[in-house]
């Protein structure tokens, strides 16, 4: 699977650190970030992008705190964002909600905790059926 990732100077550390472990795990990764953006709406946006132009890619940005990421990436046309700060919720944007991109705030959650957001993420699958009306309506909304 191809993850898209990336961040502003706050989340940069983080992003690293799970660009590390995503490796290891074997998944393609697509660094929106190499060096930090400038600020939140950068990366969050080139990351919404790319994952627009690429079906089926996933995407995770990291900033301060995990909001600026969210209200940046949620103005794009069809991009589904949840910002998360547990497991749980990590999976089930997915499964229930058709997330194609998760954020995560470098000052909420430690290298353990979005070590597992991440995993479960990228482990869910969206469950469709009577989900999708909810994710039609999100998508007319934009």
């Amino acid at each position: 699977m191809r993850v898209v990732i990336g961040a502003d100077p706050e989340g940069m550390s983080l992003k690293e650190l799970i660009k590390d472990y995503l490796e290891k795990e074997g998944f393609e990764i697509a660094d929106k970030s190499e060096t930090a953006s400038v600020d939140f709406v950068e990366s969050s946006l080139a990351i919404a992008q790319d994952l627009l132009a690429n079906e089926g890619s996933l995407g995770i940005a990291f900033d301060g705190y995990g909001a600026g990421s969210f209200m940046a990436a949620s103005k794009v046309k069809g991009m589904i964002v949840a910002e998360v700060s547990d497991e749980r919720s990590a999976y089930m944007t997915r499964e229930h909600n058709n997330a194609k991109m998760i954020t995560l705030g470098a000052k909420i959650v430690g290298p353990e905790l979005a070590r597992n957001i991440v995993k479960q993420f990228l482990a869910a699958n969206y469950d469709g059926g009577r989900h999708q009306i909810r994710v039609d309506m999100l998508n007319k909304m934009c």
